[in-house]
């Protein structure tokens, strides 16, 4: 069933707060030039640059891998500049493209998906010639990479996972339907039978395959970090994961103030970098709140 108007508008309306809190915290942490560079343009000026060698402080590069109808730009507008100013050589790919669907991305199979991020990440490792990666990943792009680790060899080219707001343990259908007032133009192009979809429903093929035998593959890092106020991913807790060298996070544990949802925990908010950062380089870790 897709979201009535009273539902888009309620959603709205917390979306709205959540971009409001976000922005107080920008102001407060974020100086003018900084929020320069997190303009389009930070495309051109070290993220997704390949001539970018990784530095001693910072030996891997940041694969950045956008979720369901986001595309490899807009998810990462903001987090990929925050990254980049930090050293790190950043890269975003697109993945799961349907065919007469425009832009919005992360619809096909998410086993083939998985495929895809296989060969970029070979493709930045070629360039870098760096030995393993870390990926960060909203949404579907932080539970569709651990396909890559469990089924595609993935284990032996990345150093960490982090999730942020990952369906883990799959959604309802309606969950993922929520998510289409965030991206207007996306529902006259899709029917029931997207793949991507029907993928992350709770109890699909692809979603029992995936957990069976335990959430997590040796010598990967994973964080998960989600927002008690997700809509899309329902309860937040399913997703969390169970097993050694695993951190859940809750930003509202950090930040009681942080009011963002599913879409705005991925795309604007600090809270969430900075703890992305922080399982980046535990070695450096600072303790996070709400002003760093």
């Amino acid at each position: 069933m897709l979201p009535t108007a009273a539902l888009i508008r309620k959603r709205g309306r917390r979306a709205v707060r959540a971009l409001a809190v976000v922005a107080g915290l920008l102001a407060a942490t974020v100086t003018p030039a900084a929020v320069a560079h997190a303009a389009p343009a930070a495309v051109h000026s070290g993220w997704n640059d390949y001539s970018c060698q990784p530095s001693a402080a910072h030996p891997r590069p940041v694969v950045l891998v956008h979720g369901t109808f986001g595309n490899s730009v807009d998810n990462w507008l903001v987090l990929a500049p925050y990254l980049v100013r930090r050293g790190y050589c950043v890269f975003s790919l697109d993945y799961g493209q349907l065919p007469g669907v425009p832009l919005f991305n992360g619809l096909g199979p998410i086993a083939k998906s998985a495929g895809q991020l296989d060969t970029f990440v070979g493709k930045v490792r070629g360039a870098t010639g760096a030995a393993k990666v870390d990926l960060v990943g909203h949404s579907q792009g932080g539970m569709m990479p651990r396909y890559y680790l469990k089924f595609l060899g993935g284990a032996a080219e990345v150093n960490a996972l982090v999730g942020i707001a990952p369906d883990n343990h799959g959604t309802t259908l309606s969950g993922l339907t929520g998510l289409l007032p965030y991206f207007p133009g996306i529902e006259p192009l899709l029917t029931l039978a997207t793949p991507a979809l029907a993928d992350q429903i709770a109890g699909s093929d692809f979603v029992t395959k995936l957990n069976a035998g335990g959430d997590t593959v040796p010598g990967v890092r994973y964080t998960v970090i989600a927002t008690k106020y997700d809509e899309v991913v329902t309860p937040y807790r399913t997703q969390f994961l169970d097993g050694p060298g695993v951190r859940n996070v809750v930003v509202q544990d950090l930040c009681p103030a942080d009011l963002s949802e599913h879409v705005t925990i991925g795309t604007v908010d600090l809270v969430a970098y900075h703890e992305v950062a922080n399982a980046l380089d535990p070695a450096h870790a600072t303790a996070t709140d709400c002003f760093n």
